[in-house]
């Protein structure tokens, strides 16, 4: 196993940092080979903006369901979906652009995305851990104004970052899925009721025996995460989002996409990444 896979393999999301800063070399590098990311058509459909000011962060910790480490961590980085500054351009050239949709919107998350898990290997790299706070998409209107983002720029991804405490270096990793358990050839396959429930009953270390406790733990997890308050509003918050996407800025429904089944681009012109 390589240096990169074993980093890969190893990592695991760090809550609790020492006291050294992140020097302005390792945050720049961080940055840069975030933006070297993959992305749609070369587009960079996203913006991120460093949280440095402590009541900007403590307004975080707080948004982000109350979890204070996010104020103590020496680098925060909210990772934005930007179509808006491709949209403003086409505008100032008069090519009439059309409002953006909720496809752009999807589009912009992957590329998102990839530029944060690029941050996060980069990061690893340097000895720097990193924890991802999904509950950036909660509270869309306060994270929103909180962060100065107008239509069609949105908080989509955050991370903390900073060095890791012995304690969190010493944490054992979560288990992950056996690979038969997520890859499928070809097809998708929705397993049996049985292997379902094999599967499910690794992440804890249990077997599926109900004498085992996986059932209880099944139903426990289930309260926690699935049908948690924070998960509902979640939901309800991103709803808010995407209809930001699905009308057209005089309030009027998007016009329909171009005729279904149209021949791909020859050129392929929009697939870089």
């Amino acid at each position: 196993m390589n240096e990169v896979m074993a980093q890969l393999t190893a990592r695991t999301s760090t809550r609790a940092f020492t006291d050294e800063p992140i020097s302005e070399r390792d945050e720049r590098a961080i940055l840069e080979a975030a933006c070297q990311a993959p992305t749609a058509g070369n587009q960079q459909l996203y913006s991120i903006i460093v949280a440095r000011d402590p009541a900007l962060k403590a307004a975080l910790a707080h948004t982000c369901d109350d979890q204070p480490f996010i104020a103590r961590a020496p680098l925060v980085l909210v990772f934005c979906i930007d179509v808006r500054r491709w949209w403003r351009g086409f505008g100032l050239v008069g090519a009439d652009p059309r409002d953006p949709g909720v496809g752009d919107a999807l589009l912009a998350l992957e590329d998102v995305m990839c530029a944060a898990q690029n941050a996060v290997v980069a990061a690893g790299s340097l000895g720097i851990g990193s924890c991802y706070i999904g509950d950036i998409l909660e509270r869309r209107e306060q994270q929103a104004s909180l962060l100065g983002c107008p239509r069609y720029v949105v908080p989509a991804a955050m991370l903390v970052m900073g060095h890791p405490t012995p304690g969190q270096l010493a944490r054992r990793k979560p288990r992950r899925f056996e690979l038969e358990g997520v890859v499928f050839e070809n097809r998708y396959q929705d397993l049996s009721d049985e292997d379902l429930r094999a599967l499910l009953a690794q992440k804890e270390g249990h077997t599926a025996d109900p004498d085992d406790g996986f059932e209880a733990w099944l139903a426990a997890f289930c309260r926690r995460k699935w049908n948690s308050g924070f998960s509902r509003e979640m939901s309800a918050s991103v709803a808010r989002t995407l209809a930001d996407f699905t009308y057209a800025a005089n309030g009027t429904l998007e016009e329909p996409a171009a005729t279904a089944g149209a021949a791909p681009d020859a050129a392929g012109e929009g697939k870089a990444r």
